[in-house]
């Protein structure tokens, strides 16, 4: 996938894509997307599960999403985690543009297999996240699960969303990581689409959604 990616000429809406880079003594990170795609994801960030759930995300929120990074690893996936979640939110910040017309607000009751999450979310330009996802053990792997946050937290407090996600039921660390970044995933989606009934309005009674 081109790091530039392409909308579909038909959509006489204007294109809400991202092109982001972002260089640090800790990680090195190119990242595209389009929020009018249709799910497909190219990722390589050195770290297998984030990988996956990254994938996962596009998938279920139905964007393109091309990400590369280069970080730390030696040290531990924190930086790298945090850093794409960090990239993430402002290139989805920078294609909502001014948010007009959209839904504004989304939400998802998502199972996996035991695994029950529940993620809510406002496109309202005031960044917060209210986490309530306990994992019963430190790792998926090499991956520690306290970095789930970490991604969402940079995520929402980029992209200027209010976020919650809350566990409603699960045991098995790998499903409930799964679960929260499939439901934030179908509430993005529900969140970012156009609303045929707005007619090209801004979702607020102040006229801007920017906190």
């Amino acid at each position: 996938m081109d790091a530039e990616l392409n909308h579909d000429a038909k959509d006489a809406a204007p294109a809400r894509v991202a092109s982001l880079s972002r260089t640090t003594s800790e990680t090195s990170i190119r990242l595209a997307l389009d929020l009018d795609g249709t799910g497909r994801a190219e990722v390589a960030t050195g770290v297998g599960f984030l990988d996956h759930m990254l994938t996962a995300l596009a998938r279920h929120a139905l964007i393109d999403l091309s990400v590369a990074a280069q970080g730390d690893l030696h040290i531990d996936f924190h930086h790298t985690t945090e850093d794409v979640g960090i990239v993430l939110g402002q290139a989805l910040r920078q294609a909502l543009g001014d948010k007009r017309g959209i839904r504004r607000f989304g939400h998802s009751l998502l199972p996996m297999d035991e695994a029950l999450a529940e993620a809510a979310i406002d496109i309202s330009g005031r960044p917060f996240l209210a986490w309530s996802v306990p994992f019963q053990r430190p790792k998926i792997g090499e991956f520690d699960t306290e970095l789930v946050e970490e991604f969402f937290r940079a995520l929402a407090f980029n992209a200027g969303i209010t976020l919650h996600v809350t566990l409603k039921a699960g045991t098995n660390a790998h499903h409930v990581a799964e679960a929260c970044f499939k439901a934030v995933a179908r509430a993005l989606r529900m969140a970012a689409e156009h609303d045929p009934r707005t007619a090209g309005v801004v979702p607020s009674t102040k006229g801007v959604l920017e906190g």
